[in-house]
């Protein structure tokens, strides 16, 4: 079966200003790079907006409301303390992101797809339950697990969040229900402070691998293979989303790790591996943070690539 590729226009439509990182020119190189003929066999759907229902699963009603309210008519406005900027094209961004992810889990779950990714943005791991952060407006990752719960009864979900920072809002979302895994690979000391390996949920359902300045592929590599794996196998997850960024990267501007595009796809193909053993092959991966072009697609490439091969 294919892969499938959910994205759409709107999501460039999320205007954050000039010289911000969290660029439409991220999406831009994304979806240039799997344009290319060796990506030919992917299946492109159109990502639908996303529901009341499937945000109101993770985010407080209030909270929601919010943010539609802060939604401006031209300009910008902000969501929190400086870097989560409302632009008018950002709702129908995020409720993409949103539709996204859930359509992703429908055709996985459903086997229409082999797995799925979606190419969107803004990113979502750091939004929590009832605030805006580090660039993230609704939590699309966390949202498309508790859709596949309500929609599709399936209990034990998993998340995977190799992105170079931790995800605090998934962590938020899963950490106090031991039927939800997450596992994060991120820097540390860095934003947002949390992710420490002593943050492990209710039931040992979280597991957080904080990584030193400079970490590269080896360090990476060892520590997946004798935690995190091993962590998620006795999980036995029903579905594994990725919340695949790849600011880890070592060509990437903001982060400080030194990941290359080989550990992308190592990494998918392991994941990939697991999910096969206790899911039944069931993958969704959402695009999280990256910010260098170049490396933002070598990663996301590397990425599909092992995807496409199953």
């Amino acid at each position: 079966m294919a892969t499938f590729i959910f994205t759409h226009d709107d999501c460039l439509q999320h205007d954050t200003g000039p010289g911000h990182p969290e660029s439409r020119q991220r999406l831009d190189a994304v979806l240039a790079a799997l344009r290319a003929p060796e990506f030919g066999a992917l299946r492109w759907e159109e990502a639908p907006l996303g529901s009341m229902e499937q945000v109101q699963r993770v985010h407080d009603a209030s909270y929601v409301e919010a943010v539609r309210r802060t939604s401006p008519r031209d300009g910008y406005r902000l969501l929190d303390a400086g870097d989560t900027v409302m632009s008018p094209g950002t709702w129908n961004a995020v409720m993409r992101c949103v539709g996204a992810a859930c359509a992703a889990v429908d055709a996985v779950v459903l086997g229409d797809a082999g797995n799925a990714f979606c190419a969107t943005r803004p990113c979502g791991h750091h939004a929590e339950s009832d605030r805006a952060m580090g660039f993230c407006v609704f939590n699309q990752a966390a949202i498309a697990a508790l859709h596949a719960r309500h929609v599709h009864g399936l209990k034990r979900i998993a998340v995977v969040d190799f992105d170079v920072h931790h995800g605090n809002g998934t962590q938020h979302c899963f950490e106090g229900d031991a039927d939800l895994f997450f596992g994060s690979s991120h820097q540390s000391p860095f934003y947002p402070g949390t992710g420490a390996r002593a943050e492990r949920g209710v039931a040992g359902n979280v597991v957080n691998i904080p990584l030193p300045r400079g970490t590269g592929s080896a360090t990476f590599r060892q520590l997946m293979r004798d935690e995190m794996l091993p962590a998620l196998r006795r999980f036995a997850p029903e579905l594994l989303i990725i919340s695949a960024g790849f600011d880890a990267h070592e060509l990437d501007p903001l982060g400080g790790l030194a990941f290359t595009d080989d550990d992308y796809a190592w990494i998918t193909r392991e994941l990939l591996a697991l999910a096969r053993e206790h899911a039944g092959a069931r993958v969704v991966s959402t695009l999280e943070g990256g910010y260098s072009a170049q490396g933002l697609a070598g990663g996301t490439t590397a990425h599909v690539r092992a995807l496409m091969q199953g």
